[in-house]
């Protein structure tokens, strides 16, 4: 297993990651149409490439297969975290952001924000954010509920 820096080759596998993950971790805490605007078919990959190629992006794989990915943008906003179905609760998600806030205090942050979802709020709490709010975020005529925390690092 490895952490390594996000290259463009890697947007359609991690398109594919995140959208198998939503639909089947997250299921249990929003509802089938909220998943399909959260996490469409058709997401726009260059735009999702040149997102991961602004903010800091790592892949952690296994063999390498990605089973795992985070970001981070220039000013402490963690966009994204997401570990393959099949490999939750393996302590991945953990290395991801171990390795996001060690990039983040050598850039001279002193606080991490992120919008984490229901499923991974707790997660996050055991990482040492706290909720500054819940959130209902509207997407397509969908109400998501999200919480909006932070970490001082």
């Amino acid at each position: 297993m490895s952490i390594r820096t996000y290259e463009s080759k890697d947007c359609q596998e991690i398109i594919k990651l995140f959208y198998e993950t939503i639909h089947s971790i997250n299921s249990k805490d929003y509802t089938e149409k909220q998943l399909n605007v959260w996490a469409p078919k058709d997401i726009d990959s260059d735009l999702w490439d040149k997102s991961f190629l602004k903010n800091y992006t790592i892949i952690f794989t296994i063999n390498d297969t990605i089973v795992g990915f985070g970001d981070l943008s220039l000013s402490g906003y963690l966009d994204r975290l997401f570990v393959h179905k099949n490999y939750q609760k393996q302590g991945i998600a953990k290395e991801i952001v171990k390795e996001l806030e060690k990039y983040a205090k050598n850039i001279g942050l002193t606080i991490i924000t992120t919008e984490a979802s229901i499923t991974a709020k707790l997660f996050f709490e055991k990482q040492g954010y706290h909720v500054i709010k819940e959130q209902q975020i509207e997407r397509k005529g969908q109400f998501l509920i999200n919480y909006k925390m932070e970490k001082y690092i």
